[in-house]
């Protein structure tokens, strides 16, 4: 039996949606930019994990990720009317920190052809 892609299609949604949501501004001011680089949901499609990637230093990075957690339930709210289901999961915004971890191997590939 084939895995279903509907966690993927509700995932792709969900992503789309947050970040439109974020892009046109929530009534929270502190959430600054803000790029939305994935969602991942569990099987029963009752939990979503939102990886984001927030601009600026570390501690803004902190406040921005704090204050999108205490907006969570705004943006479920705010999905509940943009996306159809019976069942809206819950949000956990997560930091992405992909595009840093890529930074750190290229720079120690780089170190590694120098020393060559």
């Amino acid at each position: 039996m084939q895995p279903s892609r509907r966690p993927q299609r509700l995932a792709l949604q969900i992503q789309r949606e947050i970040s439109l949501m974020l892009s046109r501004g929530l009534k929270n001011h502190d959430i600054g930019f803000i790029t939305v680089t994935g969602v991942r949901m569990n099987a029963d499609l009752k939990y979503a994990r939102v990886f984001v990637m927030p601009m600026g230093s570390g501690d803004e990075k902190k406040e921005t990720l704090a204050a999108l957690r205490n907006a969570a339930g705004q943006v479920r709210h705010e999905l509940g009317s943009r996306i159809r289901t019976r069942f809206l999961p819950e949000i956990d915004f997560v930091l992405d920190t992909s595009q840093e971890y890529g930074d750190h191997i290229d720079r120690l590939l780089a170190e590694i052809h120098r020393q060559e």
